[in-house]
C-alpha cells in the first residue's frame, strides 16, 4: 500500500485528503480504509509525507518540509544539512526548538527558496543524535551537574546521587539521558564512569567513549581466543603454497606491531618484474559469525591514536597469530603479478600461502638507503631487492599519473608524548621512498584483486571515490583565479587528468599546500560500496582494499570472498543472494565506522595540540593563512598546528570579501589573503575547548 500512497502523491498536482486517497486506491472496506489510516500515519511519522493543516497528505519533498541533520554552532545557532539540497538551512538560536549538534530533525524552510541563503526552524526532532553524553560531574546538594564535552549540544543534565555510581566531584562519566524536565533540561543517569579527570589518558578516553569506540572485548571473544594456536600447524597448510624459502619481508613505521603486509620481488630473465604482494591470511582464524568477527564488524576498524592503538581484534591476534612477524611460519593470501618495463600488468595469481618474513624493516632504515646510500647493519643482503624495488615503484607511480593518478601530497603531524600522555613536540610525518613504495605496491594489488572478482560478476566490496560536483570544482577555480592565478580545467571533462591538471598548474606557487587542501576538501569522500563505481582520486576503474584485514573489516571481508570464490569454490545462489544482502551493511556500517575513528583521530590530535600550546602562551611562530571567515582567519604553522585568529581582537574593522576570501582593513587597509605568510604569537590555547588563538604580529 505504501508504494501505491507514495505513487498517488508523486503524480498529483495537489496535496490530497484521505477520501480522495481512497477513493484512487479504490478501497472500499472499512479494514481497507482503517489500514490506509494507519499507514498514513506510520508514513507522517517516517516523515515521507506531510500531514497539512488543511488535513491533506503530501510528498515531503513537494513541501516546505526537509528533513536533515542537525550541524549546531557553539554559539547556539545551526545549520541543517539536507540531502540533495545544495545549501544548508539556516537556524537561528530562536528556531532550534531544543534541537541539539546532530539530531535528525524536521525543519520547515521559511525563507524564500531563491534566496542566498535559506532560513528555516526546527518543527520537530525526529530522532536524537545519541542518547548517551560525555562530561564532568560536579555535585550540589546531592545532585549531580554535568558539564558537557562537547560544546555545541546545549543540554543540562541533573543526576541524582542514586544515580551516578558513586562518582565524585571532577569524574568523566558516561550519562544516559533520562526524563524531560524541561526544553533542554533531563534527568540523567551515569551509566559508566571513564576515571578522574586528572588521571594520565582520560582525557583521550572522554573522546573514545564520546564516538562509540569499544576499549574492552566481550567474555566471549576472549573465551574465543584460547582456542586459537600461537603458532602455524601441519593442518594449516593444506591447500597452501609454501614460500618460506622466498625472500620475503616486511618494511613498517619504527613502532609497528600489527604487520599485515609483506612484499616480494624478482626480475623475471624476459626484463619484466615479479611483485609479490603477501597479507595475513586474517580471515583464516577469525571465523564468520564467531563472537570474534561480529566484534570486528562491530568496530570496523583499528583507531590509532597518539599514545594508544585501539584494535580491531585483540592484541593476541594483531600482534601475534596474525602478524606476519619475522623469523616464523604465517599464514597468507597472497597475490603475485607480472609487470612489463612500461607498468602494464601481464599475469596475476590470488592463492593461499605460508611464509615466514626474513627480516622487519623500517620505514626509517629503507630510506637511508633509497635515499642517503647508506646501508644499516642488517640490510646488506636485501640492498638490491630494495633498489629492484623502488625501480618497479617508479614504474608503477608513472603509469598510475599517465592515467590520471592525483597526488594531493597533504602532510600530516605526528604528536610526541612523554609517559603521562602530555604532549612533548610536534613534527611532520617522514612520507620517504619507502613509504611510497609500499603504497605503489598495495594499490596494485588492490587493484588486482578487485578487477579479478569484478570479471567475475560476483558480489563484491568495493572502496570508491566517485567523481566530483561540477559546480565545487568551478567555486575552486573561480578562488584560485580571484588569488590572481590563471588556471585553466576543462570542467566539462571530469576526469581524474583535469583535476591532476589543475594540481600540477599550482605545484610552484608558495601556497601550494593550503591550495592543494583546498582543492582536496572539493573532492568526494572515499567510501564501501557493494557496486563498482571506480575510485577518482587513483584514477582506478576498480578498487577495493585487501591489504589490511588486522586494521580493516572490508580487507577481511574481501579475504572472507576470496576464500568462498577462489578457493572453496562457492558460487552458488544461496552463497551469491547471502553476500549481495550481506555486503550492503556490511558496506554502510565500515564507512560509518570509518568516519568515526577518523574523527576521534583529530578530535584527538586537536586537543593535543592545543594542550601543546597551553605551554608556549606569548610565543611567536610562522605560519601560513590557511583559511579565511567572517569571524577571523586560521593561520596554520609548519607543524600542522591551526590557529584562529579572530577578527574581534584585530586592531582594525575588518571587512571580509567572500568570494576571495579576504580581510581587507577599513582604516589601515592591511589585507590578509589565504597563502600568505604570517608571524603570529600564541594568545590564548584551551586543551579542553581544543582550540588555539593567535594574534598577527606582522607579515613575512
Amino acid at each position: 500500500m505504501r508504494d501505491d500512497i507514495i505513487n498517488i502523491l508523486k503524480n498529483s498536482d495537489k496535496a490530497l485528503t484521505i477520501y480522495e486517497l481512497q477513493d484512487k486506491l479504490g478501497l472500499k472496506e472499512v479494514s481497507d480504509i482503517k489500514s490506509l489510516s494507519d499507514e498514513l500515519r506510520t508514513m507522517e511519522d517516517d516523515v515521507i509525507i506531510y500531514h497539512t493543516n488543511k488535513d491533506r497528505y503530501m510528498m515531503l519533498e513537494d513541501s516546505q518540509l526537509r528533513k536533515g541533520v542537525m550541524r549546531a554552532n557553539k554559539k547556539g545557532f545551526g545549520f541543517v544539512e539536507v540531502d540533495n539540497l545544495e545549501d544548508d538551512i539556516y537556524i537561528s538560536q530562536d528556531n532550534m526548538n531544543g534541537a541539539i549538534h546532530g539530531d535528525i530533525v524536521l525543519v520547515e524552510i521559511t525563507s524564500k527558496l531563491n534566496l542566498d541563503r535559506l532560513e528555516g526552524r526546527v518543527l520537530k526532532i525526529i530522532k536524537r543524535a545519541v542518547d548517551r553524553y560525555i562530561g564532568e560531574i560536579t555535585f550540589k546538594n546531592d545532585i549531580g551537574y554535568i558539564s558537557l564535552d562537547d560544546s555545541k549540544v546545549k543540554l543540562e543534565i541533573q543526576v541524582p546521587k542514586d544515580d551516578a555510581m558513586n562518582a565524585v566531584d571532577g569524574h568523566k562519566v558516561v550519562v544516559e539521558l533520562g526524563k524531560k524536565i524541561s526544553n533542554n533540561k533531563y534527568y540523567g543517569k551515569v551509566v559508566d564512569i571513564i576515571g578522574h579527570k586528572n588521571d594520565p589518558g582520560v582525557d583521550i578516553l572522554s573522546i573514545v567513549y564520546k564516538y562509540n569506540i569499544n576499549t574492552e572485548f566481550m567474555d566471549d571473544v576472549k573465551e574465543e581466543l584460547k582456542n586459537i594456536p600461537n603458532e602455524v600447524k601441519d593442518k594449516d597448510l593444506v591447500g597452501r603454497r609454501d614460500l618460506r624459502g622466498e625472500v620475503i619481508f616486511t618494511i613498517d613505521g619504527d613502532d609497528t606491531k600489527d604487520i599485515d603486509d609483506a612484499i616480494s620481488i624478482e626480475k623475471l630473465p624476459n626484463g619484466h618484474y615479479k611483485l609479490g604482494v603477501h597479507i595475513a591470511d586474517v580471515s583464516y582464524y577469525v571465523k564468520e559469525g564467531s563472537a570474534l568477527d561480529n566484534e570486528a564488524m562491530e568496530r570496523g576498524t583499528s583507531v590509532y591514536l597518539v599514545d594508544r592503538v585501539i584494535p580491531m581484534i585483540p592484541h593476541e591476534l594483531s600482534n601475534g597469530i596474525c602478524s606476519l612477524n619475522p623469523g616464523v611460519d604465517r599464514l597468507a593470501i597472497s597475490c603475485v603479478m607480472e609487470f612489463d618495463g612500461a607498468g602494464k600488468q601481464l599475469d596475476y595469481e590470488i592463492f593461499q600461502s605460508v611464509i615466514k618474513s626474513r627480516i622487519q624493516m623500517t620505514y626509517k632504515k629503507v630510506n637511508s638507503i633509497l635515499e642517503d646510500n647508506k646501508v644499516p647493519e642488517g640490510y646488506e643482503e636485501y640492498e638490491d631487492k630494495l633498489r629492484l624495488m623502488l625501480e618497479l615503484a617508479h614504474i608503477l607511480r608513472k603509469e598510475k599519473v599517465s592515467r590520471g593518478y592525483i597526488d594531493f601530497e597533504v602532510d600530516e603531524a605526528k604528536i610526541l608524548v612523554d609517559e603521562d600522555c602530555k604532549p612533548t613536540e610536534v613534527v611532520l610525518r617522514d612520507r620517504g621512498e619507502g613509504e611510497k613504495l609500499i603504497e605503489d605496491f598495495m594499490i596494485a594489488a588492490n587493484e588486482c584483486v578487485a578487477t579479478h572478482i569484478y570479471f567475475m560478476n560476483l558480489p563484491f566490496i568495493y572502496r570508491v571515490h566517485e567523481v566530483p560536483k561540477e559546480e565545487k570544482l568551478r567555486s575552486y577555480l573561480n578562488f584560485v583565479s580571484s588569488l590572481g592565478y590563471h588556471v585553466t580545467g576543462d570542467l566539462k571533462d571530469l576526469s581524474p587528468k583535469t583535476v591532476q591538471k589543475i594540481i600540477k598548474q599550482l605545484e610552484d606557487k608558495p601556497e601550494f599546500k593550503i591550495l592543494s587542501s583546498l582543492l582536496l576538501r572539493s573532492m568526494q569522500k572515499a567510501v564501501y560500496r557493494p557496486e563498482n563505481l571506480g575510485h577518482y582520486g587513483l584514477a582506478s576503474k576498480c578498487y577495493t582494499h585487501f591489504t589490511s584485514p588486522i586494521r580493516r573489516y572490508p580487507d577481511t571481508t574481501v579475504h572472507r570472498l576470496l576464500r568462498t570464490y577462489l578457493f572453496n569454490k562457492q558460487i552458488d545462489m544461496p552463497t551469491i543472494k547471502k553476500w549481495e544482502e550481506k555486503l550492503v551493511y556490511i558496506s554502510e556500517h565500515s564507512s560509518s565506522r570509518e568516519r568515526a575513528s577518523v574523527d576521534c583521530e583529530r578530535e584527538v590530535e586537536d586537543m593535543k595540540m592545543a594542550e601543546y600550546m597551553e605551554g608556549h602562551i606569548g610565543e611567536e611562530f610562522e605560519g601560513m593563512i590557511s583559511s579565511v571567515t567572517s569571524f577571523g582567519m586560521f593561520v596554520e604553522l609548519d607543524n600542522l598546528i591551526e590557529g584562529l585568529v579572530p577578527i574581534r581582537d584585530m586592531k582594525d574593522f575588518f571587512h571580509y570579501d567572500e568570494e576571495r576570501m579576504t580581510l581587507v582593513g577599513e582604516k589601515s587597509h592591511v589585507k590578509y589573503t589565504i597563502g600568505e605568510r604570517v608571524i603570529v604569537k600564541v594568545v590564548r590555547a584551551s586543551k579542553e575547548e581544543k582550540t588555539i588563538d593567535f594574534e598577527v604580529v606582522r607579515k613575512v
